[in-house]
């Protein structure tokens, strides 16, 4: 394609994320979705809910299109980090609709406003919280493709599924048998490497 539409490309890296990060819920359990799979609690839901607030935020309150949606985890007194994980009060469906009506209100902004609209980030310092909404449009990409990437490492490591999206999996082809081998030639390459290393240290 040669001509442009900025918008529509924005929109575009957008809803891909956005749709990558709901995929990754499917067929798993309320426990699976809920779960923390790192150090720091990463988990699925908690992503999710995470990104429906951020878009809330920075493509509703910034300029001056609130959504009136209730969010308790961010409001003052809140316990830090609430926005990114569910309590067992807050449903599977009521989080993924919380998301898809953040899109909505999202869009709506997308579609109404210039991309050189100003506005103003509601938390960050007075006097540098002026940002178009070009910018804050890419940070919210930037920060769901982000989270989209952290779905897709939680959800290979709890059941082995991987890819992109339901019809691009973006995976090189190969059955289990040669994905155990790659994975054993990436090993074996790693260990190659670290005995250089340790051997030039020694010399």
């Amino acid at each position: 394609m040669t001509t442009s539409d900025p918008k529509a490309d924005l929109h575009f890296y957008l809803q891909s994320a956005r749709d990558a990060l709901l995929w990754k819920l499917e067929g798993l359990s309320e426990y699976d979705i809920r779960r923390p799979s790192t150090p720091t609690g990463t988990n699925l839901l908690g992503l999710v809910k995470h990104a429906a607030s951020v878009e809330l935020g920075y493509l509703g309150d910034t300029f001056g299109r609130p959504s009136g949606e209730p969010l308790p985890w961010l409001e003052d007194g809140a316990e830090p980090n609430a926005d990114m994980w569910v309590t067992a009060d807050e449903s599977r469906e009521y989080i993924v609709e919380l998301y898809r009506r953040a899109w909505t209100h999202a869009d709506a902004t997308l579609d109404a406003l210039a991309l050189d609209t100003i506005g103003k980030v509601p938390w960050w310092p007075s006097g540098r919280d002026e940002v178009t909404l070009h910018h804050a449009v890419v940070r919210v990409i930037a920060d769901t493709h982000r989270h989209a990437g952290h779905a897709d490492i939680i959800r290979e490591l709890m059941d082995g599924a991987v890819g992109m999206n339901k019809g691009n999996d973006s995976m090189a082809p190969g059955d289990s048998a040669w994905w155990e081998n790659h994975r054993s030639q990436l090993e074996h390459a790693a260990q190659e490497a670290d005995r250089h290393i340790r051997a030039d240290q020694t010399n």
